[in-house]
């Protein structure tokens, strides 16, 4: 674990989805959706602090340890896709899970997966153990491709305590299956077309 000893790491969790078909026809591959969720102490929980910085800082470190362990959860399969967010405990504010993926830690998360030229969506908010959140998905090369907007739901039974943050890292291999209703595609980008 790479993660900076400033973070009270308790615990991490990883989820898998593979779809091999919605409905319609199968895919060549089946989409992978992967996300890893880390939860730390929240070193603010219960008073107001106006500098956030301290959280933010070494969240490189979170970035990197999140991002190369969802990528390895795609099975060697590179990501096309990422996203980010949190939750913090009831004792905290939305706002520390924001101090702790601003793009200190969405530029190490871009290098864990592979690199990346669009910002990561993300989500964040404040809520009791055992709530779900939807990661969003975005294209990692322009957040206008359509086929790639899509979520990885999260939730973690008892996490996050009041006094903890939950903070996730997602990726994906590719858009939804059987993407159809038009915009922007993969292929518009590589082809320099956007």
């Amino acid at each position: 674990m790479s993660i900076d000893p400033y973070y009270d790491v308790r615990a991490f969790h990883s989820f898998v989805q593979e779809t091999v078909h919605d409905l319609g026809p199968a895919p060549e591959q089946p989409l992978v959706k992967a996300a890893v969720a880390v939860v730390i102490k929240n070193p603010f929980a219960g008073r107001w602090v106006e500098d956030l910085s301290p959280l933010t800082e070494p969240s490189a470190s979170i970035g990197t340890e999140l991002g190369e362990r969802a990528l390895a959860l795609l099975g060697g399969r590179p990501a096309e896709s990422y996203g980010k967010g949190g939750i913090a405990g009831l004792a905290g504010e939305q706002e520390h899970v924001v101090a702790c993926v601003t793009t200190v830690f969405g530029n190490a998360l871009r290098d864990a997966v592979g690199g990346g030229k669009a910002w990561i969506s993300s989500a964040t908010k404040t809520a009791a153990a055992g709530t779900t959140i939807d990661i969003p998905l975005a294209y990692k090369d322009e957040v206008y491709v359509r086929s790639h907007y899509d979520a990885i739901t999260v939730a973690l039974p008892d996490a996050p305590r009041p006094d903890e943050l939950v903070i996730i890292a997602a990726v994906a291999t590719g858009g939804r299956v059987n993407a159809r209703v038009g915009g922007m595609t993969v292929a518009d980008v590589l082809a320099g077309t956007n």
